[in-house]
């Protein structure tokens, strides 16, 4: 599969942000009827099953019995730190702290995916997207004001935000380096990736927390999430990630705060005071910085690190 240009990568990718930035409302609204972790299960299992009659395809079949074993392996693993640990992680700290907190912790990837991918994959970033980055914070932790802002909220909640963040993480870098090379449709990795951490989400949830009644509202929250946010977004993301960069991704994720604080403007009339206008500039001043290469990324291979 032809790999997108990268202004039809960013432009793909911005999408996504947005798309997913309404997925935190919708976890908010559906964990008041439906235990954390049951709940990802719930959403990631019907988002996998969508993608069995692509996967049967005769083209996709054939290139399925092509992977090679260390090609599954690698997707097995993707399958259980982005999905089953960061998603399931995300689902769990969102059910223990407020979505602000949540999000000031995850928009830390950044920073540890630029210093992991340069050391793991070698994706080295130019001065002025490290520039990009360390703005990108600064405008994350200006929009927060934690100083006079103190953060609380149970130890539970920040283990597994934390949890979410390293799987978000480390699952952006293994992304980068299974979609690169573009030898593998983006449909088998998302479909194998997410059925594999989806079941194991959904396990986990139903014997840890169990599976109450479903209310109509619930449903339709789950086919939402699944259908668009999930199915459709997922893999659009991990197209865009055959031309973007593991960090140039991970900023990208990050603009999520400044269009989740739109759409409360627009839909709640939440209105943002000047401080966070200017610390929204910045986190979104910051993300289109990192997206500018000076020079061409040398391409290295993880394969002696899996």
């Amino acid at each position: 599969m032809k790999k997108p240009s990268r202004i039809k990568a960013i432009l793909l990718a911005v999408l996504v942000t947005i798309i997913w930035s309404t997925s935190w409302v919708l976890i908010k609204i559906g964990l008041a009827d439906i235990p954390a972790m049951t709940f990802a299960g719930l959403r990631y299992v019907l988002a996998s099953l969508l993608f069995l009659p692509l996967l049967l395809k005769k083209d996709i079949r054939q290139q399925i019995k092509r992977l090679s074993k260390r090609e599954w392996a690698v997707m097995v693993l993707l399958g259980v730190v982005l999905y089953t640990v960061g998603q399931g992680g995300q689902y769990l700290g969102l059910a223990y702290l407020p979505s602000v907190t949540v999000s000031l912790i995850l928009n830390l990837s950044a920073l540890f995916v630029a210093i992991v991918s340069s050391i793991t994959i070698k994706e080295k970033l130019n001065w002025l997207q490290w520039i990009g980055v360390l703005l990108n914070l600064a405008g994350v932790f200006i929009y927060f004001n934690p100083v006079n802002n103190p953060l609380q909220g149970h130890w539970l909640g920040w283990l597994f935000a934390v949890l979410c963040l390293l799987g978000n993480s480390v699952g952006s870098i293994i992304g980068r380096e299974v979609n690169r090379s573009a030898r593998i449709h983006p449909i088998v990795i998302t479909g194998i990736s997410m059925t594999i951490g989806s079941a194991l989400m959904l396990v986990t949830g139903i014997l840890w927390q169990g599976l109450p009644p479903l209310s109509a509202q619930s449903i339709w929250i789950i086919v939402i999430l699944a259908v668009v946010n999930t199915a459709v977004c997922f893999t659009l993301w991990n197209y865009t990630q055959q031309t973007l960069l593991a960090t140039e991704s991970s900023i990208l994720n990050n603009t999520m705060l400044v269009y989740i604080s739109i759409l409360a403007w627009i839909f709640l009339g939440e209105k943002q005071s000047l401080v966070g206008i200017v610390g929204l500039v910045l986190a979104l001043a910051g993300a289109m910085l990192v997206q500018i290469q000076l020079k061409k990324q040398p391409k290295t291979s993880l394969s002696d690190m899996l």
